[in-house]
């Protein structure tokens, strides 16, 4: 006569962790659902936009070599004339390479808004072809299909005051789902552990048992990624978080570098029309193999605030913000007076700056846009799968008590 072999009943600890992660999961299943697809949706959002809009990205103008850019004063002036916004222009973006648009920003902050339409009147950018000022195309950004996205998976399209609040707590909770989830995955011996790693659907035709091993199986491969993702994304949330970030890769430092002491000293009698060109000029000569660069126009503002200094910042790859510099200039008479480069920032500098690549998977480039991408999917398949676990289980357990 065969032995009877009982299940092993699960610990204490396993058995509550598992209470835990399900009513967890129940209360910010849906949450994380947009978060994570959102998180998909905008991750190729270079590559995508680099398509679309190839024809303005690159102006195609001819003999460029024989031809001098317009004035940075004389640009702006045209760009406003043609685009004929009642805003004043924020800020322009100006690349390394001499086929590119000259990219003109206006850009308003309004925070007394309470959500994302309400908080930025205005978020437009119009690609100009520097040689002769014409404006190739504007583009409505705020309204744009990836800044949609982008802002629900920033705040809900709530103001971003406490909206980044409303997305940081579930993001807190998952972060306690994924350990509590690697615990109740961790299998008990070797027999387990061959089913936990992989899908074994042979002889298997439940939906219930496949849609448990999706739920398990990817979770698991996932989770350290995720785990990634959800804390780079904390750091905007929680300014605990970043500061934690600062103070754990930088050795222990507290206090961030700070360069507002370097300010304008000339008189204001120096600044010029071709102030901001000696400034370009400058950085474009200083950096050559870079990217691009961003200088502010210089007006005023709907959240106006004091500018310690004026700041060009400088980025050195096309696909990511990791790798930058930052210049600070005389506002009035153009001359240098201080440079940040990568070989002077420490280790926690670099790990901040690098923060927002990692989040989004720009770091590497492509491949880890790819991983992100696919990360993010199964973020947002957990939720599901795992509340269709919850259900057959329910079902199962009311069918025998009727």
């Amino acid at each position: 006569m065969k032995k009877k072999h009982h299940k092993k009943k699960p610990s204490v600890f396993k058995k509550w962790t598992g209470k835990l992660h399900l009513w967890l999961g129940l209360g910010i299943g849906f949450l994380i659902f947009i978060i994570s697809i959102t998180g998909a949706l905008y991750v190729f959002k270079d590559e995508i936009e680099n398509i679309t809009r190839k024809d303005v990205i690159y102006h195609n103008e001819q003999n460029i070599d024989q031809k001098q850019v317009l004035p940075i004063r004389a640009l702006e002036k045209a760009v406003v004339e043609q685009v004929k916004e009642k805003y004043p222009v924020h800020w322009v973006n100006i690349p390394i390479d001499k086929k590119m648009s000259y990219l003109f920003y206006w850009y308003e902050h309004n925070p007394n808004g309470w959500n994302y339409f309400d908080e930025f009147p205005i978020y437009k950018a119009a690609y100009v072809n520097p040689y002769n000022g014409k404006v190739l195309r504007t583009y409505d950004e705020k309204n744009g299909f990836f800044q949609i996205v982008k802002m629900i998976h920033w705040s809900y399209l709530l103001k971003q005051e406490w909206g980044t609040y409303v997305v940081g707590i579930p993001v807190i909770i998952f972060v306690i789902m994924l350990i509590s989830g690697i615990i109740l995955w961790w299998p008990k011996n070797k027999a387990a552990r061959k089913q936990r790693f992989s899908f074994k659907w042979q002889n298997i035709k439940s939906w219930k048992r496949k849609n448990y091993d999706l739920h398990n199986v990817l979770g698991f491969y996932a989770s350290i990624f995720a785990l990634i993702f959800s804390l780079t994304g904390l750091f905007y949330a929680f300014f605990v978080v970043q500061a934690a970030f600062y103070f754990i890769f930088s050795g222990g430092s507290t206090q961030y570098p700070d360069f507002s002491s370097i300010k304008t000293k000339a008189p204001i009698e120096l600044r010029t029309e071709g102030t901001l060109d000696k400034i370009s000029n400058t950085v474009k000569a200083k950096y050559p193999d870079s990217f691009g660069f961003s200088i502010d126009l210089g007006h005023e503002h709907m959240d106006d605030h004091e500018h310690p200094n004026f700041e060009v910042y400088v980025k050195h790859l096309s696909y990511s913000y990791h790798k930058s510099s930052s210049l600070i200039f005389d506002e009035n008479s153009g001359e240098l007076l201080h440079t940040h480069d990568m070989k002077d920032k420490n280790f926690g500098e670099k790990t901040v700056g690098a923060n927002y690549d990692i989040h989004v998977g720009s770091i590497l480039g492509l491949p880890t846009k790819i991983i992100a991408f696919i990360v993010s999917l199964i973020c947002a398949s957990l939720p599901v799968t795992g509340f269709m676990i919850w259900w057959g289980r329910r079902k199962k357990k009311t069918v025998k008590v009727t």
